[in-house]
């Protein structure tokens, strides 16, 4: 039995936007991975290697207006391919760049071009789910983890053969061609603009709007109100993934007392869970709405870390670790599709200020706990999980699609 053309085209675009997700994952777990051999080249200190990481960081969260502009003229489907090409270019530069500051300029580039296809692919799968009425960014989202676990395995097999980076990112970057290239044809195509939608007989009066629409487009609007809660909930959202990520370990190890090797289960059971979210978040969505989702998965996080930081103890502690993934893995997709009905430029700010908060969140979790202790850092992470639970409630999300596809098999109607 064949597919509809309509389904057909669907999973075509769905494979080449997973894609340009999963070729992100790849390229950050890349060089990333190769840290150390970074330094013993360049023979950097502890301190140079987190300037290093925050410079990436801080050109991603910059971009904005540059990304804001790129996406006005260029459109999310060019701005996808060309962008994960820079990629693959920075990471061919990171294999040959002589000195330290020639490597801090490329990892600036890096952080801009991974700012530009954050937005770009994240734009492509808000347009996929607006064109075929359901819903798949919860999915694409995590095909990035899948492109960071085949990244550091590849770093694991090329280095058993040879430490040289270059034979390692050149590698990678063919890879990132190959994708590219693969994913180029499925992309979808951004809609025109309205005077280029405009026949030969239409009204003055609709040349005059649409050449007004078009001078609106290039000046710049302060954000509207729905946009900053979108942007808060996108901040905290951040700092509650990235503080698991970068503390969960510590505190295993120093307040719960656990053992060497129990210490890095923190961060996988959080991983895990996001992952295993994120796979079935798009059909608890269809279900139950992006906002219930949203506000229900935040307080889940933050109750259920609270609970673990009052209860204690290995087990408890790891559980609590787990509701923080299970709450958080949707949180970010379905502010992402909010935002991009908003508009490019929506999109574009949102994507800088939860790249703001997954930079800026580990390290103001870690002066709590220098100024206090780490439980108390932890639990900073709870009341962060629990504001994004608050700033849902001021967004306005999409309904539901109760039956987005039929039984028989065939596609729901286009909502477009």
């Amino acid at each position: 039995m064949h597919m509809s053309p309509v389904r057909d085209d669907f999973r075509r675009s769905q494979l080449a936007i997973a894609a340009l997700f999963f070729l992100l994952g790849f390229q950050y777990a890349t060089w990333v991975s190769r840290i150390p051999a970074l330094k013993a080249r360049l023979d950097l200190g502890e301190a140079q290697i987190g300037l290093l990481l925050m410079t990436c960081g801080v050109g991603a969260a910059v971009s904005f207006p540059l990304v804001a502009v790129l996406m006005r003229r260029f459109g999310s489907r060019l701005l996808s391919v060309l962008s994960a090409l820079a990629l693959g270019v920075v990471l061919v530069a990171l294999s040959v760049v002589p000195d330290y500051p020639l490597t801090l300029l490329v990892l600036f580039c890096d952080g801009v071009a991974v700012g530009c296809l954050n937005v770009a692919m994240n734009a492509q799968g808000a347009a996929l789910e607006a064109r075929y009425a359901r819903t798949t960014m919860s999915r694409l989202h995590a095909t990035f983890s899948a492109g960071s676990l085949l990244a550091a395995l590849l770093a694991s097999g090329v280095t058993a053969f040879t430490g040289t980076l270059a034979v390692h990112f050149g590698v990678a970057a063919a890879l990132l061609a190959v994708l590219v290239v693969a994913a180029r044809p499925g992309l979808l195509t951004d809609d025109a603009p309205a005077a280029a939608q405009d026949g030969p007989d239409q009204e003055q009066p609709d040349q005059e709007q649409a050449s007004a629409a078009k001078k609106d487009r290039r000046r710049f609007a302060l954000p509207a109100a729905a946009t900053l809660w979108m942007g808060l909930a996108m901040v905290f959202g951040t700092v509650t993934e990235g503080a698991m990520n970068d503390w969960s370990a510590l505190y295993l190890k120093d307040v719960v007392n656990a053992g060497a090797g129990l210490a890095p289960l923190g961060i996988a059971v959080v991983s895990v869970m996001m992952v295993l979210a994120r796979i079935f978040a798009d059909g608890w969505r269809t279900r139950f709405g992006d906002g219930r989702i949203v506000r229900t998965g935040s307080l889940l996080a933050g109750a259920g870390l609270a609970l673990a930081l009052l209860v204690g103890g290995v087990v408890p502690t790891l559980i609590g670790f787990a509701c923080v993934g299970l709450g958080v893995a949707a949180v970010t997709p379905c502010v992402y599709v909010a935002a991009a009905r908003q508009g490019s430029d929506a999109l574009s700010l949102v994507a800088a200020m939860g790249t703001t908060g997954l930079l800026a969140g580990p390290a103001v979790i870690g002066f709590i706990a220098d100024a206090t202790s780490l439980v108390w850092g932890m639990a900073a992470v709870a009341v962060s999980a629990a504001v994004v639970s608050l700033c849902a409630t001021r967004i306005g999300w999409p309904a539901p699609e109760p039956h987005p596809e039929p039984l028989d098999g065939r596609l729901a109607p286009d909502a477009g």
